[in-house]
Parts: structure tokens; C-alpha cells; sequence
């Protein structure tokens, strides 16, 4: 078994970006390592049109699903997406046939050559974003958005009193991660079957699940931690990225410390398959305040 390959979960809407990041991958990848995108079986057919030829393998995020015997199809096509994605990014262990994946988000982009060293280790041990987000919280007092400082707290308090770990509180991000099978099966044999329940009914609980893997892996130590600052440079809000660019700082430059960049798909809504969403009016209202700063 390999030690890693690369996963992103997407949808229809992501289409664009998904071909950004394929040709990023297909650029980049220098090892061949193998690249996995699931969407739902209803776009499967729209994605093997646009990325035929690609190197990427194409899956059916219900063929994930089923992999996991005690998740009910139906239950999870309930779900709205943003809870049910985070199902199929966590359960993609079972269908995968490396130790581990970096898991991709569609608006991730590749700029520099990458292999397998900068995710794992020469054991096949991953990397593992940990830190306590400062950088982020310190921009949101800069800018009085004190709601992001109380999110991040309510939302740790919430996976460390379930685990029943005392300490600083972490995060486990931003994406994209490692994830090691290791970690989620010794979540889902050490905490949750023992309660009768499933990765679906831990996420609605708390739908957190970098944090659910992060708070595992501390508790059961089902491999080493491996400390590492984020793998991307994350850019957001869009004025991060005017920023930067004011500054001169190029992707060549960020390339010496990030393997990628990701642009938040809420202000590249013109890359919206198979055109941007919204009527005119508020189109127009997104472009003006992305020109002032404000997304």
C-alpha cells in the first residue's frame, strides 16, 4: 500500500475550479502520486466529459458512503451539503488504498513541483497542521470581528470537552491536511462505536471534522504527531489577497514556503459552473464590494 495520495470532495458548481486544480496537479505532481475526486453520482457524468484525460480517477461520493455499512444512504443524501461533505471527506479512508491522503478543497491550487516528502515523513508518518490560528484571530481583532475569536473557542471547547482534553485550545487547519487511516479508524473503534454510533451522527453533533480527526489523534495516538505550519497559503477574504498583492509578494515567492495557494471559491463566484450564481443586481453588488475590500 502507498503511503499518500491526493482527494478533494466537489460539486457540480466547483467545476472550473476543479479543472484549475487538475491542471496544478498534472503540472506539479512529480511523483505521479494518485489523485481522487468524488462528486455526487448525478455529476458524475459532467466530470468525466470536462476531465477526460486528465490524471485523475473520478468516484461517486455514494460509493464512499457504502463503504461504511452502519451510515444510511438515505440519511446522508438528507443532509444539506456543507454537513454531508465533511461525511464523505472523513470516510474516504475506506475506499482509499494509500496509509494516507492530503485532502484538497476544489479551490486549491498547486505552484510548485510537490511529492510525497512534503506531506509524510521518510516512514510514511504525516505532517500534521497544528497550531492555535493567531495569525487569523489576530486579523479579526485588527478588524473587530470578534465573532471569529468566539467561534474558534465555542468550537474547541466543543471536541476538547468530548474528549475530555484539557489544555490549548487547537486548530487542525486550515486545508488541506493529511489524514491517516490509522486516526479515523481509532476514532471510529475507540469513541464512536463503543456509543453505538457512526461518523454521520458525530458530525452532527459537531460539525468540525479536521477538529474530530485533529482531537483523535492527540487521544489515541494511533501515530506519531508530526507538527507542521499550513501546507497552503490561505487567502481568506479577498482583500488578503490585495494585500499581498500590493506588497509585490508573487506566487513564486510564496512557493519557498507553501505548496499551493487557495483563493475562497465566495469571492471567485465568476468561476461558478456553469455560470456565476445570483441575478444581476446582486452580481453586481458582490463586484463592487470585492472592489472595496469588503469580501
Amino acid at each position: 500500500m502507498n503511503a499518500l495520495a491526493l482527494y478533494c470532495k466537489s460539486y457540480s458548481t466547483d467545476l472550473r475550479r476543479i479543472m484549475r486544480l487538475t491542471q496544478s496537479v498534472q503540472e506539479n505532481n512529480i511523483e505521479k502520486l494518485p489523485f481522487y475526486v468524488s462528486v455526487p453520482g448525478c455529476d458524475l457524468g459532467l466530470f468525466q466529459h470536462h476531465l477526460h484525460g486528465f490524471p485523475v480517477q473520478l468516484l461517486a461520493d455514494e460509493d464512499i458512503i457504502r463503504n461504511n455499512p452502519s451510515i444510511s444512504l438515505n440519511a446522508y443524501k438528507a443532509l444539506p451539503g456543507h454537513i454531508s461533505q465533511q461525511i464523505v471527506k472523513s470516510e474516504f479512508w475506506r475506499l482509499c488504498d494509500t496509509q494516507a491522503y492530503l485532502c484538497l478543497d476544489s479551490d486549491s491550487v498547486f505552484i510548485r513541483p510537490f511529492g510525497q516528502h512534503d506531506y509524510v515523513s521518510a516512514e510514511g508518518i504525516p505532517y500534521t497542521v497544528i497550531n492555535e490560528a493567531q495569525d487569523l484571530q489576530h486579523e479579526a481583532l485588527r478588524r473587530q470581528k470578534m465573532s471569529v475569536l468566539d467561534n474558534f473557542a465555542r468550537e474547541a471547547q466543543l471536541l476538547q470537552t468530548t474528549f475530555q482534553r484539557a489544555g490549548k485550545a487547537y486548530s487542525f487547519g486550515p486545508m488541506p491536511m493529511v489524514w491517516h487511516r490509522a486516526v479515523w479508524e481509532s476514532l471510529s473503534k475507540e469513541l464512536l462505536e463503543p456509543q453505538g454510533i457512526n461518523f454521520l451522527d458525530a458530525i452532527l453533533q459537531a460539525p468540525l471534522e479536521s477538529r474530530w480527526y485533529g482531537e483523535a489523534l492527540l487521544k489515541f495516538k494511533a501515530v506519531p504527531l508530526l507538527p507542521c505550519e499550513p501546507f497552503f497559503k490561505v487567502y481568506h477574504y479577498a482583500w488578503q489577497l490585495d494585500q499581498d498583492q500590493k506588497q509585490g509578494i508573487t506566487k513564486q515567492q510564496l512557493a519557498r514556503l507553501y505548496s499551493g495557494v487557495i483563493y475562497q471559491s465566495a469571492w471567485e463566484r465568476e468561476l461558478d459552473w456553469p455560470a456565476e450564481g445570483g441575478n444581476t443586481m446582486s452580481r453586481f453588488g458582490r463586484r463592487i464590494r470585492r472592489a472595496l475590500g469588503r469580501i
